[in-house]
């Protein structure tokens, strides 16, 4: 056999050899993203990055926080109070009065405090610890207070509340943040103030009615920030609800009832470029070293006088 021949032989033969193998992981690599795809995986393109965004499914928080403070049967005269306790570090906690949302703060350090307001007369207080999949942990412990409204002493009527579907939301740096709000009770028109925690001044509403009306701010920067809320009504009754803005790169938003609730957008999240970045320099490599080797394996059966391929 002709020298040139010969070589074509070997050629075509290594090619061959090394092309199925290259074929058989890539395969091997599909089946692999497509796997992490099905763990509730949704495409996505981020700033920086492209690949799999999964949400893995984990189990609720088994740690209830505590409420420390206020004692149980204490006796407020005026609002806000103030409510603190310990809690699994970088939940989400809410606090709820009578069974109703109340206000929500991250837990920082292993603790938490928030400014809350009450119902005139007896409060039954808990709080619940959230996870990103906004899955609830156990109940807290039960702390009962009692509200002397001078309004409800008056027979004045029920007093102004405020109330919000979102205990959590957010959006990206430098866009508009909306956040939808229910005021109800007291006598109108009301005067609202918001501190959204970043610094800035205050921004001021005036909302003629009862019923759902929307603040709006910008954030800078990326971050959690504690978004402080004041109603005001024409008798001078104030109302206040505390509850987390976030500022980083998409809108997460928790609905903020009282039972174990969903969650829009968010979870655990995983980008799984991983598997294409090492896949595609492996099966470089792969075929290049398979190559290497078959031809040195042919040319030593030829030196020995053996046929190349068998």
């Amino acid at each position: 056999m002709k020298k040139s021949n010969m070589m074509d032989l070997i050629k075509n033969h290594t090619i061959s050899k090394t092309t199925r193998l290259v074929i058989a992981l890539i395969v091997l690599t599909v089946a692999l993203l497509g796997w992490y795809s099905n763990i509730s995986a949704q495409t996505e393109t981020r700033t920086g990055s492209v690949g799999l965004e999964g949400k893995i499914s984990t189990p609720p928080p088994k740690q209830s926080p505590t409420i420390t403070r206020p004692a149980n049967g204490a006796v407020f005269t005026q609002l806000p109070i103030t409510v603190t306790g310990m809690c699994p570090n970088g939940l989400l906690v809410k606090i709820f009065k009578n069974n109703v949302f109340s206000g929500s703060v991250m837990c920082e350090n292993g603790s938490y405090n928030i400014q809350i307001d009450l119902f005139s007369s007896t409060n039954d207080l808990i709080a619940r610890a959230y996870d990103s999949l906004d899955q609830a942990s156990p109940d807290s412990n039960k702390v009962t207070v009692i509200f002397n409204d001078d309004a409800a002493r008056a027979n004045v009527g029920s007093r102004v509340s405020l109330t919000t579907n979102y205990a959590r939301r957010g959006a990206s740096p430098k866009e508009l943040l909306t956040w939808p709000l229910i005021i109800s009770g007291g006598i109108a028109p009301y005067a609202v103030s918001v501190d959204w925690g970043d610094g800035t001044t205050n921004d001021l509403y005036t909302v003629v009615s009862p019923g759902e009306f929307n603040i709006k701010h910008t954030y800078e920067s990326s971050g959690s920030f504690r978004a402080l809320i004041k109603a005001t009504d024409k008798s001078g009754a104030t109302a206040y609800l505390q509850v987390v803005a976030i500022s980083n790169g998409r809108a997460d938003q928790t609905v903020a009832g009282a039972s174990a609730s969903k969650e829009i957008g968010s979870g655990k999240t995983i980008i799984m470029w991983q598997p294409a970045a090492i896949a595609v320099p492996l099966i470089i490599s792969t075929f290049w070293l398979g190559k290497k080797y078959e031809v040195s394996r042919i040319k030593k059966k030829l030196q020995r006088g053996e046929h190349p391929f068998k």
